[in-house]
């Protein structure tokens, strides 16, 4: 989980010109199926650390795509919304094809 974490981050943070000290708080939440880590243990392997950070749990949705995680960032920034790179890495870009980047 670590890799991909650390993967979903670092997209998210350069497609959008972000440094640590832009990060407000981190809100990761994963599938059931994921339980080996906390997706929030690899924002800290990153040096995220002086950032408040949760982990939760998706709904068991009978046919949800498996095996994902999803960050939620709140973030200073000047940028207006519409700017904004929401990004789905991998399967995951399936999931909202109107928005991933």
């Amino acid at each position: 989980m670590d890799e991909q974490v650390a993967a979903l981050l670092t997209a998210l943070m350069e497609r959008n010109g972000l440094a640590v000290d832009d990060l407000i708080s981190l809100w990761f939440t994963a599938t059931p199926d994921l339980h080996s880590d906390f997706p929030a243990a690899a924002a800290r392997g990153l040096g995220i650390t002086d950032v408040p950070l949760i982990c939760a749990q998706e709904l068991d949705v009978e046919g949800a795509m498996p095996r994902v995680v999803r960050v939620l960032a709140h973030i200073e920034s000047d940028r207006p919304r519409a700017e904004i790179a929401h990004v789905y890495l991998g399967a995951a870009a399936a999931l909202r094809k109107d928005i991933a980047q």
